[in-house]
């Protein structure tokens, strides 16, 4: 570990620039508060008031003490009895070389025991690990989070963007920051506005200057798990369909509407007075994907140039690269920013991707000004950050994303395990756990009656649920289906999206009728039905920021099948029934499903052969799949942790832009 100097702050305290005596320093709350912001046990405020704190140069084994012009320690009124006692501060480095915290040595040891006691007796005590823990809680850091997104669960949701920015943001709030969830509040006039019933409008319009003047906006709110949830009202939000288009497509409108929820994001802190005070300056923007991406600019560009938002910063989070929010140059102007700064937005697309000869390309790119002027990146898991700095998962963007690879983090979402409990979940025939599997045949016998299949319970079931698109794997499907309805199996499939696909499933369910059924649609309780029935879970993505499907049917005993790319990667351990310590039955192996590569039909085939064989000839290996898939951590608390480490991050250096 490499040993520091102390920092400049500590200047302002030094005996010899200072009249305060020194025995007040540390008793002072105004001096002491520097302690705690780098992580020092507040006992140490104390603890120190008659020791040496001193920092050293280069080897933390012995040298000069550090001169009086330097920045440097703090002493008693009298020496202290033997040198050997004295502090050293040295700092940590985390994988990409930059600095994230600082820790105290004793210089006979060159580890940090804690400090407990009269240190002029020379002698330094090992705190017990109560005393520890109990410190990090007193000491923790808490920030004023604000999340800004298109859509947030229950209250609007087309896909995971919506779970993460509906249940991220109560776990750091159980965590004791303050939170705000900023979104449209769209009026579709359906049942399901009545999901912003419980929400109050706040009666504090806001004007933003953008699209030729200025545009009115209010703001409703509800408090909920101790989240402020905040809709920004206005009449573009108000439009049958769903939050991004209808039957006819997207909205071509979508760059005004997005617009606008930025620029009421930027505000929403400052003017809000939730609980009876507002967030204030001093915020961490957590923006998602490209519909919240120009707050990073709003930020930079139009607001801390006057002196607002010097404090705050600001994390994109990237749940999909492949939507970027791209449109014509000439739209920049509308966008309420500063010409100077078309830089940060201005994106040329290559010759190839052009409309005709005389096209230049240029356009305006959200989610490429936020990659260049955010403080930190965070993508869905540790697989996509990777992925998206390559030339076949950037889209466009991965040198972009390769300059900033020092400050791009991947965090795995988690779920909402009380939703996704197979011991509790309303929608199945029968609860069970991992202590008692007994339920899960009954689910899958349940389940074949429903669809009107051969009640088979020795019969591997394998199951799809999502979006009917290229990204999903569908084509694969299509091509493999001939080939694994020759083998005694069912194969259920439920979603909706391109009308192609939809009628292949119905075609499909017609030639095989005792093995295959289609559900055309979403219907989240039949979600949970297939989910808690079926044997195997198949998901051949194309590309998997994260993916939940695979999570959701782990944590309900059903073995995932999946193409090993982004989340998928991640999350799912491909099963090893010759790891260490297993034996004949195939106890003590490892792994939860089972990955396939490439994006082939052959390797597809490949991994569900093993997955069906298992099934049907090693049941004891099947039974410890199901119970360590169920037995896994998918909280969203520990997703909360890691982001709390990137926040710090973000605040230990200056604003970015």
């Amino acid at each position: 570990m490499e040993s520091l100097e102390l920092p400049r702050l500590f200047l302002h305290h030094h005996p010899r620039a200072s009249s305060v005596p020194p025995t007040r320093l540390l008793h002072n709350t105004s001096n002491s508060r520097f302690l705690p912001q780098l992580g020092f046990p507040s006992k140490l405020i104390k603890a120190t008031k008659n020791a040496t704190l001193r920092s050293i140069s280069g080897d933390t084994d012995g040298g000069p003490a550090a001169s009086q012009d330097g920045p440097v320690s703090f002493e008693d009124e009298t020496q202290q009895r033997d040198e050997d006692s004295a502090l050293l501060l040295s700092r940590e480095i985390d994988d990409y070389g930059s600095l994230v915290g600082f820790r105290l040595n004793s210089n006979n040891s060159g580890k940090t025991n804690g400090i407990r006691g009269d240190l002029r007796s020379g002698e330094v005590e090992k705190p017990d690990v109560e005393s520890v823990e109990e410190e990090k809680a007193k000491t923790g850091v808490t920030y004023n989070i604000v999340f800004v997104t298109s859509e947030a669960a229950p209250y609007s949701k087309t896909g995971g963007l919506a779970d993460v920015c509906g249940s991220l943001p109560i776990a750091l709030a159980g965590r004791g920051h303050r939170v705000m969830v900023i979104s449209p509040r769209y009026v579709h006039g359906t049942a399901a506005d009545s999901k912003f019933s419980k929400a109050v409008d706040l009666g504090i319009p806001v004007s933003v200057f953008c699209f030729g003047g200025a545009q009115e906006v209010g703001f409703y709110h509800e408090y909920r798990e101790g989240v402020d949830w905040v809709f920004v009202d206005h009449p573009s939000f108000h439009r049958p369909g769903n939050p991004y288009g209808d039957k006819n497509g997207t909205f071509k409108d979508n760059q005004f509407r997005f617009t606008l929820l930025s620029h009421a994001a930027c505000e929403a802190p400052l003017v809000l007075p939730l609980g009876g005070y507002t967030y204030g300056e001093k915020c961490l923007f957590l923006v998602n994907d490209w519909h919240a991406s120009l707050v990073s600019v709003l930020l930079a560009a139009k607001y801390r140039p006057y002196g607002v938002y010097k404090d705050a910063r600001s994390i994109l989070v990237i749940h999909n690269i492949a939507h970027q929010g791209v449109e014509p140059a000439i739209t920049y102007s509308n966008l309420g920013l500063p010409q100077e700064w078309y830089g940060a937005l201005g994106w040329v697309f290559p010759t190839w991707a052009r409309t005709h000869a005389l096209d230049t390309g240029e356009a305006v790119n959200f989610l490429k000004g936020a990659i260049v002027t955010s403080d930190r990146i965070v993508t869905v898991s540790k697989g996509y950050s990777w992925e998206i700095t390559t030339h076949e998962g950037g889209f466009g963007l991965h040198e972009i994303l390769r300059d900033r690879k020092s400050i791009l983090s991947g965090i795995t979402n988690g779920i909402d395990v009380t939703e996704w409990d197979p011991s509790s979940d309303e929608h199945i025939a029968s609860n069970y756990s991992a202590d008692d599997l007994s339920g899960k045949v009954k689910c899958k016998i349940a389940l074949q009656k429903e669809l009107g299949l051969p009640v088979r319970p020795d019969c591997p079931m394998i199951g799809f649920v999502g979006r009917l698109d290229y990204q999903k794997g569908i084509d694969l499907i299509r091509q493999a289906i001939p080939e694994l309805m020759k083998d005694d199996v069912q194969f259920v499939m439920l979603g909706s999206g391109n009308p192609v696909y939809e009628d292949w499933m119905r075609a499909t369910e017609s030639v095989y009728k005792d093995k295959f059924r289609g559900w055309v649609g979403f219907n989240v309780p039949v979600s949970h039905r297939i989910t808690a029935g079926c044997d195997i879970l198949l998901m051949p993505s194309t590309f998997e920021p994260c993916g939940l499907n695979q999570l959701y049917a782990m944590r309900y005993g059903t073995i995932p099948v999946v193409h090993e790319t982004g989340g998928l990667r991640d999350t799912v351990q491909t099963f090893n029934p010759f790891a260490a310590g297993s034996n004949a039955e195939g106890c003590n192996a490892e792994g939860t499903g089972w990955t396939f590569s490439p994006l082939t039909k052959e390797s597809m085939l490949v991994a569900l052969g093993y997955a069906i064989q298992t099934f049907n000839e090693h049941k004891s290996s099947w039974e410890g799949l199901m119970k360590r898939g169920m037995t896994r951590d998918y909280t969203w608390e520990n997703a909360a942790t890691q982001y709390e480490q990137i926040i710090k991050w973000a605040f230990m250096d200056p604003p970015y832009c």
